[in-house]
């Protein structure tokens, strides 16, 4: 049956309005380079002489490269660890969004996935509320997004147009993990919004670009015996006294027996840590049960696994000075482990 005249301009009209809105809304983004804002000569450095919390090291076979990345937005690029040059921006995001233009950048994760590279990364708009914890912080609107690229040294941009997790979540440290061919997200649900910090997971879509159902709990930071309630060390978060327990920094990984770990951070009995747990399933569900103690408890923490291009693997990890009046800069450190067996073990320094 053919349609009326006047339905056929009407649909018509709908079509050609829903273009226009389509052009407007994407020529209202605006994709900038954020991160790092000093000066713009890059250097060349050796690895000692770098400052970086949360660092994660990618080694790209195709470029024959090692790319680390930190807090910060930075990204530094070596061809062998030892002489490094940078700082380089590689991030660039709408700065329409919500994510502002000078968003805090923490702990970007460089992954290769499929064919192309992904960065995990974390931004915080402190001008953004999204919570109140009686007698303890203004939440502000952090979170975990995914953003892509053709190459490991960038330009990344979004993968999606939509938020991972619920806005009114303080979600920080989003990684990478794969099982029976599903992508998902391990991340934490900050401590200070829940108090006692979680590491959840989410499915992600095949693309990355979005999540399918409800993110879970995949355990609680005072379930390890080695974490320490941050009043009772004596530590302040942003000059205040808050109570509760840090879940930061989760990374999964296999023993060589096929074992589930996950590698995560908070706060023990020598100020950051880095403890480990493992999966009793064997798949990421769990349920976890958390080593009695930590894997290097001295001041050290938020800690990943690499493997060079001589075989070698890697953890790669910030560490602090214990001196809490002068502590100086996080600077990235190398440990040689072991993961043969059925649990990781730290074989020592690495210097490369």
């Amino acid at each position: 049956m053919k349609k009326p005249f006047h339905l056929i301009i009407t649909l018509s009209a709908l079509c050609l309005l829903a273009c226009n809105q389509t052009r407007n809304t994407e020529s209202a983004k605006q994709y900038t380079y954020i991160g790092w804002q000093g000066k713009h000569k890059v250097d060349t450095v050796c690895f000692d002489s770098l400052q970086m919390s949360d660092p994660f090291i990618l080694a790209d076979e195709a470029t024959e490269t090692y790319y680390m990345v930190g807090s910060g937005g930075s990204m530094w690029k070596s061809p062998d660890m030892k002489m490094w040059t940078g700082p380089h921006l590689y991030l660039t995001v709408d700065t329409t969004s919500w994510i502002g233009t000078s968003p805090r950048i923490w702990a970007p994760e460089l992954h290769e996935y499929r064919g192309k590279y992904y960065c995990f990364v974390t931004f915080t708009n402190p001008r953004i509320i999204v919570d109140t914890v009686p007698n303890r912080y203004h939440v502000q609107r952090r979170s975990t997004h995914i953003l892509v690229s053709d190459k490991a040294e960038g330009p990344y941009q979004p993968v999606g147009d939509g938020n991972y997790l619920p806005e009114d979540w303080s979600v920080l440290d989003g990684s990478l993990w794969e099982e029976d061919g599903v992508p998902y997200m391990v991340f934490c649900h900050e401590w200070m919004q829940t108090v006692n910090g979680m590491v959840d997971y989410v499915r992600l879509t095949p693309d990355l670009s979005g999540i399918t159902g409800n993110p879970a709990v995949l355990f609680r930071a005072s379930e390890a015996t080695w974490s320490r309630e941050m009043q009772s060390i004596g530590e302040l978060t942003f000059g205040m006294a808050l109570e509760g327990y840090v879940a930061d920094g989760p990374f999964v990984f296999r023993t060589g027996t096929g074992r589930l770990g996950m590698l995560w951070s908070s706060w023990g009995s020598r100020r950051c840590a880095q403890g480990v747990a493992y999966s009793e399933s064997g798949k990421l569900a769990g349920p976890w049960t958390q080593c009695s103690e930590p894997l290097v408890a001295n001041n050290a923490g938020h800690g990943m696994l690499f493997r060079t291009f001589e075989g070698k693997l890697l953890m790669c990890l910030h560490r602090q000075s214990l001196d809490m009046e002068n502590p100086g800069p996080r600077r990235p450190v190398l440990l040689e482990v072991d993961t043969s067996g059925e649990r990781i073990k730290i074989l020592g320094e690495y210097y490369p």
